[in-house]
């Protein structure tokens, strides 16, 4: 999953972004409102974290001209900001959720997740696709049963499927938010990566619409856990 961090202390910055790496996010960072701004609004994110207090422009204010675009993406705000006036009021500018300084990250990571599947149609962090069964936040997929060992990317890759069953996603698109828009993207790779998928699991779960992109069919989706 590909998200945004926008946070201008370099210290909370470096350690949720060493935090959610290891948790399997994909993560760009920001400390500037203004790139901020631009970045969610033409970019593919599954969830933005945004802290209030920036050098150059008030969270706030970035959050409301994100949704004065219609940019639909979840965000979770940061800030130091405590009272319920300000948590209210970041509520109503578009904010998904609020978690006030200092927090756990592990409150973090379980918030982000909750707005995440809230934004995709997903009640529950597992998600059941034709016999496949993907938890979100244990990190695990089991296939009839059988618990099955997947790589980080692998989980990256099928995990976005899954919560976007029904819809087409281009190469390009998953391989931002499997490897990040900064790495070297190999369409080869990504093809031997479904590969392995597809053997893993060893169901026709995922599809390959030539020229377009790969598809988990909506009418797979048996419910969820």
């Amino acid at each position: 999953m590909r998200v945004l961090l926008v946070e201008d202390d370099a210290s909370v910055r470096d350690a949720l972004v060493r935090d959610l790496d290891a948790e399997d996010y994909v993560v760009e960072v920001t400390n500037s409102g203004e790139e901020a701004g631009f970045l969610g609004a033409t970019e593919d994110y599954d969830a933005i974290i945004l802290d209030l207090s920036l050098p150059d422009i008030d969270g706030l204010a970035v959050l409301e001209g994100w949704r004065n675009e219609n940019v639909e993406t979840p965000v979770l705000v940061l800030t130091a900001r405590g009272s319920w006036l300000d948590r209210v009021e970041g509520i109503n500018r578009g904010a998904d959720d609020y978690l006030p300084k200092p927090f756990r990250v592990e409150e973090l990571v379980a918030r982000l997740g909750a707005i995440i599947r809230r934004s995709k149609g997903h009640a529950s962090a597992q998600i059941v696709c034709s016999g496949v069964v993907l938890d979100l936040v244990a990190k695990t997929v089991a296939v009839d049963g059988r618990e099955v060992e997947l790589a980080p990317l692998e989980f990256r890759a099928l995990a976005h499927l899954m919560q976007n069953s029904g819809q087409t996603i281009s190469a390009h698109e998953l391989m931002e938010h499997i490897y990040g828009v900064h790495a070297e993207r190999n369409t080869n790779a990504l093809e031997a990566l479904i590969l392995r998928l597809r053997k893993k699991t060893r169901v026709s779960l995922i599809r390959t619409r030539r020229g377009i992109g790969y598809i988990v069919d909506a009418d797979l989706t048996k419910g969820e856990k």
